[in-house]
């Protein structure tokens, strides 16, 4: 099959999907539901052809979570293997954040600055469609690969390449939220992060003297952190005794600040523990499949199974809902507080009026997890391109001398910060960043 006939034979494929979600008695509701939500097809509503489109991709269903593809290959008889290879490559597609390098006659060459690959992208629309897009801007694009080339599923954004801190930052987003992205279609890069699972995890155990979790308040969890982030990197090993407190109560509340808008996403999540006006236990915990974890509440979410009377542990059935719930945290996190409190389930399922096994459970709420190795966004942080890169652009920002810019200064010239360069090499250089 060559090229011209592979995208015909992807468009239509993509073409059956939609027409199936719009005529299977089990998924039309929920997608008539989904257009009314996001107002597709109203005044200034998403068009119904990118909304179809998105609901395809992003959209699972059922009790099991099921993707739509997945769901179009159960319920379609008589597909061939052709077929079926290609919506399951379209359930396996990459969304990121790439930089263009080139152009083609046929595609584009990309740069993915989440998992730092190269990709060779075949559009599958006309490239006059793309016209006013060169080198150096950044899109938010979606790909597949279909029997080792991929090709052009959408693109959803656009940046200009003088937007280059906000196509990093949306990038370390994405990382946050789903760290898997920085691996994910990059051997390499997995096998590099997994080194240092394992390597991380044995400089853990001995700046713990033996433990694989500590517990403290929020207070004292950022220096704590950035204690032992000093011995791992450095070999100087502090006594950090007095950085181990317990708050007043364990107990299970909103915290304001992390209920994040984008605009402060990025600063909620990195920006420590420490500065929350309410104290509350953190539990800070290495998974030797996983890495390195700093979770909120995890004290209180023990407390539960050790109390003789769990119902006393404040808002005990918030507490447990939020673990299950919570997508940041692992299979691997339930198992382990599961096997050293026999009473797990028990409780678990009278919180929730159910009868599950603890396979079961995590079925019902880990599934992403059980399906994918997701090693944790901090570890996986410590070896991101795209977040070195965001946190260098904001320092420049921060740290670039204030330049007199009411005398004209040439792009040749020596820039005026003293550094020796071209100021188009120096401070100049600041309208490409």
């Amino acid at each position: 099959m060559n090229i011209q006939e592979r995208t015909e034979s992807i468009n239509n494929i993509i073409k059956n999907i939609a027409e199936f979600i719009q005529t299977n008695n089990e998924i039309k509701e929920d997608f008539n539901e989904y257009l009314r939500t996001i107002g597709a097809n109203t005044k200034n509503g998403v068009p119904i052809q990118t909304a179809c489109f998105s609901y395809i991709l992003e959209r699972n269903l059922g009790e099991d979570l099921k993707s739509i593809p997945q769901l179009y290959l159960e319920n379609t008889k008589g597909l061939d293997k052709e077929t079926k290879t290609i919506v399951e490559a379209i359930d396996n597609s990459i969304s990121s954040v790439f930089e263009i390098k080139k152009v083609t006659k046929t595609g584009f060459d990309l740069l993915n600055i989440v998992n730092e690959r190269r990709y060779m992208i075949i559009s599958l629309m006309k490239m006059t469609t793309f016209r006013g897009l060169g080198s150096g801007d950044y899109v938010i694009a979606r790909i597949v690969n279909i029997n080792g080339d991929y090709y052009l599923l959408e693109i959803s954004g656009v940046l200009p390449s003088s937007k280059k801190e906000e196509a990093y930052r949306f990038a370390v987003a994405k990382i946050i939220q789903n760290p898997e992205l920085v691996y994910l279609d990059n051997p390499e890069k997995q096998k590099e992060i997994e080194d240092d699972v394992a390597d991380i995890e044995k400089k853990f155990v001995e700046f713990f003297d033996g433990k694989n979790e500590i517990i403290t308040t929020n207070k004292n969890a950022d220096n704590l952190i950035g204690l032992f982030n000093d011995f791992a990197e450095e070999g100087n090993k502090s006594d950090y005794a007095e950085l181990i407190t317990e708050p007043e109560d364990y107990k299970f509340f909103n915290v304001n600040e992390f209920n994040n808008s984008y605009d402060n996403f990025l600063e909620n999540s990195l920006g420590g523990f420490s500065s929350h006006k309410e104290t509350y236990d953190v539990g800070i915990i290495y998974d030797k499949e996983l890495g390195l974890y700093a979770i909120p509440f995890y004290g209180t979410f023990n407390k539960i199974f050790e109390v003789k009377d769990y119902t006393k542990v404040v808002n005990y059935d918030m507490c447990i809902k939020y673990f299950l719930e919570n997508d940041k945290y692992s299979a691997n996190l339930i198992r382990m507080v599961a096997e050293k409190h026999k009473n797990f389930m028990e409780i678990v399922n009278a919180v929730l009026a159910k009868n599950y096994t603890l396979d079961e459970l995590l079925k019902k709420y880990k599934r992403r997890y059980l399906n994918n190795k997701i090693i944790s966004s901090t570890t996986v942080l410590y070896r991101s391109n795209a977040f070195s890169n965001m946190l260098g652009i904001i320092e420049y920002h921060e740290n670039r001398p204030q330049i007199d810019t009411s005398k004209k200064i040439g792009r040749n010239d020596p820039c005026p910060c003293g550094s020796g360069k071209k100021y188009k090499k120096c401070c100049g250089a600041a309208v490409n960043v």
